[in-house]
């Protein structure tokens, strides 16, 4: 069964319903439930859930140390390229809202710098970016780029345009073990209005992404959604609906879920549907419970202050030291776009010590050399 079939059984107007008669006591009943259902999700994310979310953080947290103990992964983007041929009206890299900024992409020597520069400040898992341009960085070229950063790191995933199954095969036999891809939002209409023109525009063709990486050997597939495209509780539902689906479709991949929250936009584009501290802490805690064996991610796009805060309510994984633009490691001082602002500018150092002093155990990697030992040697 495809996604979109399981989506199209929970339209807007029944969770909108259900919520909307959804009482505290019903939250509790959520709360309380060991298994929980869609039905328990709707509740969790629904108005009536919000005199409750001291109890939802405190089962959060047990959930979270039950699954993950008390380790804070460490990670870092390194961006490949800022070439993009699609048109998304929220984002810096938009084929209209760059204006005369340098795009680039970075070569193989250029990468081995970045890759070097991140090694040196601890980091042993990396993400790599691009724009949506398959001219500028093919399918082969992410390939060459994954081959050169798994000589440096033990975990390398990809957050690119999306792919066949093929495609991704080839990204897997060059080192690759992670693919992460947002669908940014999974209501249709919102989706074709902020994604005018480009590849990213097939809907469908996104939707089913992930899914098709963990046919091709993905070991880690990430999704999440961009908060402020559109209602939150909604999104935040079916966006519960697809990690569990997921979960299914593609039982031998970790899935895990991200947070991006739309700040620092292009000054033509102000988000529709903005996401406040409380909404956004809501989110996690509700998906947490429905999700306890995925890890959950939070990156610099939120400051310093709010990142520490949620420590202790489900985050797993946090990025550090962040550059979003090609070269921001190795070559500090290029004029390349960036893709958006960082709020939290501190250190891997730095967060390192402030997860130390909150309880918890940085983790720079998540699995050891010795499970891929064989391919790790082919590649060096």
């Amino acid at each position: 069964m495809t996604f979109e079939t399981l989506l199209n059984q929970w339209p807007e107007e029944r969770i909108e319903e259900v919520q909307r008669c959804c009482t505290e006591s019903r939250v509790a009943a959520a709360l309380a439930n060991e298994h929980r259902s869609p039905d328990d999700l709707l509740a969790l994310l629904s108005p009536a859930a919000v005199p409750w979310l001291e109890a939802l953080a405190v089962e959060a947290n047990k959930e979270t140390r039950r699954q993950f103990g008390r380790t804070i992964g460490l990670y870092a983007p390194i961006y490949l390229s800022n070439v993009c041929g699609s048109n998304c009206v929220y984002c810096s890299f938009s084929t209209v809202n760059a204006g005369k900024e340098e795009r680039t992409t970075l070569d193989d020597h250029q990468i081995e710098k970045e890759c070097q520069a991140l090694s040196e400040q601890g980091f042993d898992n990396v993400l790599l970016l691009t724009g949506d341009a398959v001219h500028a960085a093919p399918p082969e070229y992410i390939a060459r780029a994954c081959r050169i950063a798994r000589k440096w790191f033990s975990s390398v995933a990809v957050e690119v345009y999306s792919m066949t199954e093929e495609e991704y095969g080839l990204l897997c036999d060059h080192g690759l073990d992670g693919v992460t891809l947002y669908q940014e939002s999974f209501h249709r209409p919102t989706y074709m209005e902020m994604h005018r023109s480009g590849r990213k525009r097939d809907y469908a063709s996104r939707l089913e992404a992930l899914k098709r990486a963990g046919r091709a050997g993905v070991r880690r597939l990430g999704t999440g959604i961009l908060l402020g495209l559109y209602k939150w509780r909604i999104d935040a539902f079916w966006l519960g609906l697809y990690g569990r689906w997921l979960q299914q479709q593609c039982w031998h991949s970790l899935v895990s879920v991200s947070f991006p929250r739309l700040r620092h936009t292009p000054s033509s584009f102000v988000p529709p549907y903005p996401v406040s501290d409380v909404d956004m802490v809501q989110m996690m805690l509700a998906l947490r419970l429905f999700l306890p064996e995925a890890p959950f991610s939070l990156s610099t796009r939120e400051n310093a202050s709010f990142r520490d805060r949620l420590l202790p309510l489900g985050i797993t994984s946090m990025s550090a030291g962040s550059s979003t633009r090609p070269g921001g490691y190795a070559f500090p001082d290029s004029s390349s776009l960036e893709q958006f602002q960082i709020e939290d500018s501190r250190s891997a150092a730095e967060i390192k010590r402030v997860i130390e002093k909150a309880g918890y155990d940085p983790v720079w990697k998540d699995y050891d050399h010795a499970f891929v030992s064989d391919l790790t040697e082919d590649l060096h």
